[in-house]
């Protein structure tokens, strides 16, 4: 490791240019490569000691994590491609995070990487959370961050499991304001007009345990005398603060809307706004990760024989190969 940070600095001496991609590459697949030890692994090494033990670096836990800690920020501190950027914000909460002696050295690269926005932003969120939780990080406009990341395009990237597991977590504190909650609940609704089916079977739940976990948001689904169409709601979609957004004078007339989706589970999923909502929150963690093939295989709607076909599905399908 120390090696390591000794060519990095070598390399970029004399230059202010960025550091060669290639180089770049080359030096994460080393740093991503090293399997920090723990307490109790530093006694057997493959050469030999010729201080005692007791005053040896490499024989301290605590002189490797600096070491550790070193390397990681002498190479974080380069300007790294996209791509390169992903593989580090993959890793950083397992494999970086918990071996520094120091870990919030590493907020203001989280932080930015937070503001990116798109994929980087959702990435951040794993180590950001570590911060917050562990390390007490206060971070004044994390939720209204949050709040902007929600959008059609957060459906359909690859990390959307681990965003939304992040956000369930990031929302399940009872100690948030009601504004913030019911923002979140009705930003989540809207997208749901448009959401793809494996989608709506992970996110109707997920809003539900938002108002089940608070319990003021419940007139979102209780207001007989809500505006139920896009034109007269007075939510507004494009604001990017929560609390601009007038949420709470608002309902989720979107989950009603779904009760007419063309996917019956999405339609039974739908349904459990129009009864008493429950006390008891639904495990959303086995349906962030649901595909479209999975949905298509839960019995969706019309038997023939031994085959379920989903009538509304076929018939799209049928106009639009009819050329």
């Amino acid at each position: 490791m120390t090696v390591i940070n000794e060519r990095i600095a070598q390399v970029n001496r004399g230059t202010k240019e960025a550091l060669p991609p290639i180089f770049l590459n080359n030096v994460f697949g080393l740093l991503s490569a090293i399997n920090m030890p723990v307490e109790g692994e530093l006694s057997n090494f493959l050469l030999g000691q010729k201080e005692k033990e007791d005053d040896w670096k490499p024989a301290k836990l605590k002189e490797q994590k600096k070491a550790f800690e070193r390397v990681w920020m002498g190479f974080l501190k380069h300007k790294l491609s996209v791509s390169l950027y992903k593989k580090v914000l993959l890793i950083l909460h397992e494999s970086i995070l918990p071996h520094m002696s120091n870990a919030t050295m590493m907020i203001d690269f989280l932080t930015a990487a937070y503001d990116v926005g798109g994929a980087i932003s959702l990435l951040a969120l794993n180590g950001l959370f570590i911060l917050i939780h562990q390390h007490n990080l206060e971070y004044p406009d994390f939720y209204k961050k949050l709040y902007s990341l929600l959008d059609p395009s957060v459906f359909h990237v690859k990390y959307r499991a681990r965003f939304f597991h992040l956000a369930d977590l990031f929302l399940s504190s009872t100690h948030l304001p009601v504004y913030l909650v019911a923002a979140f609940a009705k930003r989540l609704s809207r997208l749901s007009l448009t959401a793809p089916p494996q989608v709506l079977m992970m996110m109707i739940p997920f809003i539900c345990n938002l108002i089940r976990r608070h319990p003021a948001c419940l007139p979102l689904i209780h207001r007989p005398s809500a505006e139920r169409d896009l034109t007269s709601d007075p939510f507004v979609m494009e604001e990017q603060d929560p609390a601009k957004s007038r949420a709470l004078e608002s309902s989720l007339w979107e989950l009603e809307a779904l009760q007419n989706h063309y996917y019956p589970s999405v339609v039974r999923a739908a349904n459990v706004i129009s009864r008493a909502l429950s006390t008891q929150e639904n495990d959303v963690s086995e349906l962030l990760e649901l595909s479209s093939y999975e949905v298509g295989q839960t019995g969706l709607c019309v038997h023939t024989g031994n085959y379920h076909i989903n009538k509304s599905l076929c018939c799209r399908f049928l106009v639009t190969n009819s050329s």
